[in-house]
């Protein structure tokens, strides 16, 4: 697990439970997007794949019309991160 649920509702400044299952699954998605657009399994100890899954979450919670694309507000930072993960790591040290 990168992100846990109480790091992301800190991250998107949520206080209330009401979207905790939504918020969740957002982070399940982001978790597989990340292993998908890299082939590469991350853990918490990364910081730059909770970025990177901070990012998209706040991006979908706040786009929920978008979900399964980036806004393109994000999507440039998007790219740039994924693209440091998916070279800048080999499988071992992910």
């Amino acid at each position: 697990m990168i992100v846990t649920l109480e790091e992301a509702k800190e991250w998107l400044k949520v206080d209330f439970s009401d979207d905790d299952a939504t918020i969740q699954r957002l982070i399940n998605a982001a978790e597989k997007y990340l292993k998908n657009a890299t082939g590469k399994t991350f853990d918490s100890s990364n910081e730059l794949a909770q970025l990177f899954c901070f990012v998209l979450i706040a991006d979908w919670y706040e786009n929920r019309e978008l979900v399964g694309r980036v806004s393109d507000q994000v999507r440039p930072i998007i790219q740039s991160i994924l693209t440091q993960l998916s070279y800048a790591y080999d499988s071992d040290s992910a």
